[in-house]
């Protein structure tokens, strides 16, 4: 959960390959199919991206069985994508884990230099991965260019963060002995994907791993593999060797048994998931029994705080880029809006304003659409659920608040007033795209009602008081979006551990190795060349030149 309060202001390029010595080939028993094929999908999709299978040890894999994908806004079926199993789970797996041993050997620089390549193909075929993300999440188009841009530069951030990784020498209290602490890949990370950023929450996580010298197996969200898929493609274009990168779709009936199966085998060192902080509890639980590294970034209820103080044109602005973002269907999403009495009804009265003039709902590929689809029938119930019970304990409908008459995965934007701690919208996440304004009336008031959650994902003075008592792992001061490359990324309570992205990213694929040198006595001691003396200045050279 991340927090914001407003106060005043004070390709089509084939790269050349990894050499034969550095290729890792798929054994022989590994169940690798022909390709069955490309998806059709909508008219101006890529087929050369559009792909339908898995892909395990540099192949392309099919399944016993299929799973369609479709469009949330249409309806309409994208393609018949490869239904993977526990077996190809486990295939994918003993994939990564042969892969591992000699990734983990190849230097820094040429791991960094693979990643660039995949960068650039992306940036390459940024339009055709948007139209995909478009496609198969609604999202609108602009919004998913926005996106292809972000889970690029991810890749670009862990190409230069690969060169980076510094170890420590500590001295001991002995003369004669030095500590060296070494950092080292973890090895094999499972890596599982929500629907919502179906290309940056991977590439947030591979991008690390890859540049530490791990390997992964990715399950992205049934609703949207086909954005891993391309991902696949353009890596093995760009040279990254067969088994370092695996993707493994399967549908919603298989989810739970390749969750499992990715947690509890024993050639999988790390878990890392984004979703629902329920689903992550079950997998921390078969992670726990072998004692795996997980990074867990799970559900938010972030609270948008505005004090009396606020510019209410400026603090409207900030409302409507961190509320309606992707429909609401982010984790980071101001789930609560948190009004102080005297800025309260201007606030409202403009925040209506700006949804009913700046918010247009519809296909995600029309121009003008700015609030897409939400991802299927489950995620409309529980907006109409939330709507609902808000209305019937006293909150007051400003705007929107009923289905859209576009589509049934469609639904108004929606502003709710006279809001109350009891209702569920002050409860619970509701990934959709509802405002729920709660008046409060001190300081102390307002950071009672933003700590209340049990998650805690996302004026000078007023500042650094409210940001350092929110219990939160991110906050925004007069800004709504704040997510960024540079900055970690995650959440404290139910919200999740670990950090994704920044330069703290790649330390989730590292493990620390600490090890004691002694120096060898009497005169079969290594020479030391006088320039490589630590500590020994130039008028100290034993021969008193330095030269």
């Amino acid at each position: 959960m991340a927090t914001c309060f407003r106060l005043r202001s004070c390709l089509a390029l084939h790269l050349p390959r990894t050499p034969p010595s550095r290729v890792l080939r798929p054994r022989a028993d590994y169940p690798v199919a022909r390709i069955r094929g490309h998806a059709r999908g909508p008219a101006g999709l890529s087929s050369a991206l559009l792909r339908t299978d898995g892909f395990v040890g540099g192949s392309w894999l099919s399944a016993a069985a299929t799973f369609p994908v479709h469009d949330p806004a249409s309806g309409a079926e994208l393609g018949l994508v490869a239904d993977c199993g526990v077996p190809e789970a486990r295939a994918a797996v003993r994939a990564a884990y042969e892969a591992f041993c000699s990734w983990r050997g190849v230097s820094a620089k040429e791991r960094s230099s693979l990643l660039r390549k995949w960068y650039d193909l992306m940036i390459q075929n940024k339009d055709d991965l948007a139209k995909i993300i478009t496609a198969e999440s609604g999202k609108p188009l602009k919004e998913a260019q926005g996106e292809i841009l972000y889970s690029a530069n991810f890749l670009e951030w862990f190409s230069e963060e690969a060169r980076r990784v510094y170890g420590d020498i500590i001295c001991t209290p002995a003369k004669e002995k030095r500590g060296l602490v070494l950092k080292q890949p973890l090895g094999v990370a499972a890596v599982i994907t929500p629907w919502n950023f179906p290309s940056a929450m991977i590439t947030r996580k591979v991008g690390a791993a890859l540049a530490a010298g791990c390997t992964v197996v990715v399950k992205p969200a049934e609703d949207t593999p086909f954005s891993a898929l391309a991902l696949a493609a353009l890596a093995d274009q760009a040279g990254i060797p067969p088994g370092v990168y695996n993707v493994i779709p399967c549908s919603q009936k298989k989810a739970k048994e390749v969750g499992e199966a990715l947690c509890t085998d024993p050639l999988v060192s790390k878990i890392s998931f984004t979703g629902s902080t329920a689903t992550g509890k079950v997998l921390l639980h078969h992670a726990a029994n072998s004692v795996k590294r997980v990074s867990m970034e799970l559900g938010g209820h972030a609270p948008f705080i505005v004090f009396d103080s606020a510019n209410v044109d400026q603090a409207v602005a900030g409302a409507m880029a961190s509320k309606f973002r992707n429909s609401g269907q982010t984790c980071v999403c101001s789930n609560r809006f948190l009004v102080q009495r005297g800025i309260h009804d201007s606030f409202v009265k403009k925040f209506a304003e700006a949804i009913k003039t700046n918010l247009h709902v519809g296909n995600g590929f029309e121009e003008r659409t700015t609030q897409g689809p939400l991802i299927n029938e489950k995620a409309v119930e529980k907006v109409e659920k939330h709507v609902s019970d808000a209305i019937s304990k006293g909150a007051t409908v400003v705007t929107g608040g009923k289905r859209h008459q576009v589509g049934k995965n469609f639904f108004e934007p929606t502003l709710l007033s006279n809001v109350t701690r009891d209702m569920l919208c002050s409860q619970e996440e509701t990934f959709g795209p509802v405002a729920p304004v709660i008046k409060f009336d001190t300081e102390e008031e307002a950071v009672a009602i933003a700590n209340v959650a049990d998650v805690g994902l996302a004026d000078p003075a007023q500042i650094w008081r409210v940001a350092e008592r929110l219990e939160v792992g991110m906050v925004g001061v007069n800004e709504g979006l704040i997510s960024s490359v540079e900055c970690p990324f995650g959440g404290v309570k139910q919200s999740g551990l670990g950090r994704e992205g920044s330069k703290y990213g790649i330390d989730e694929y590292l493990e620390l190795k600490a090890k004691c040198s002694v120096r060898p006595a009497g005169p079969r001691s290594p020479m030391v060349t006088a320039g490589s003396l630590p500590g020994r200045c130039r008028s100290q050279h034993p021969h008193g030149s330095g030269a």
